[in-house]
């Protein structure tokens, strides 16, 4: 299983969540913006964190910081299992749902999600850590489970 290594930067489940947030990117608008700057949105310090309410609804900027996190999870699972990787979403418009990634008829990530308005991470090395930590459960339960995966 990957480690975080020092840099979060370096991490590869960060490398990946990049390639995501670059490949929406049809216009070039942010070419001129480092790593850390687009996947600024994901870093909620104690400051951010206290100036969002406690009670809200996610706006769709958010939800699609969701998705993209997600979708970086379940490929880079692939890229660990050569399986290929669904997410689905369930989402109430109140900020509470489940995420899923599914290989052939497997679970392999299964969170649920509440206050999602609110989703976001400390630091950029939580970031990474969280990160690394649903890929690694998804390639570990593929790896347990191998005919179920590959079940199509």
């Amino acid at each position: 299983m990957a480690e975080v290594p020092a840099s979060p930067m370096e991490s590869a489940f960060i490398k990946e969540l990049v390639k995501q947030w670059r490949a929406q990117d049809s216009y070039g608008t942010w070419e001129g913006k480092s790593d850390e700057q687009l996947l600024d949105p994901y870093i909620l310090d104690k400051e951010k964190r206290a100036s969002i309410p406690i009670i809200g609804d996610p706006d769709p900027e958010t939800l699609w910081r969701l998705e993209l996190f997600y979708n970086a999870v379940g490929l880079s699972i692939e890229r660990a299992t050569k399986v290929m990787v669904t997410p689905m979403m369930k989402m109430s418009h109140e900020g509470f749902g489940r995420m899923v990634l599914i290989a052939g008829r497997l679970i392999v990530v299964n969170k649920q999600l509440r206050d999602v308005h609110r989703f976001g991470f400390p630091s950029m090395e939580k970031l990474a850590e969280e990160g690394e930590k649903l890929v690694n459960a998804g390639v570990e339960m593929i790896r347990r489970y191998p005919d179920v995966a590959n079940y199509s």
